[in-house]
């Protein structure tokens, strides 16, 4: 799959899970709520992150990053 994120993107996207995975271990549900409903969004922001590339962005036939120069 082709990098559709840019670097503010990603940089965005790991400050965004910090306060999601905090929530997966501190909030006071059941673990398997509390996995569901922030570990697993977190999981994929640190992987779209990691990777440069989002499936979501695909899909819409978005992207972030700069366009290149030829």
């Amino acid at each position: 799959m082709n990098r559709n994120v840019g670097s503010r993107d990603r940089w965005l996207r790991v400050l965004g899970a910090l306060p999601l995975t905090s929530c997966a271990v501190l909030a006071p549900y059941s673990l398997p709520l509390r996995l569901l409903a922030f570990g697993v969004p977190a999981l994929y922001m640190l992987g779209t992150a990691l990777f440069g590339s989002c499936l979501g962005y695909a899909l819409m036939g978005k992207s972030t990053c700069p366009a290149r120069q030829s």
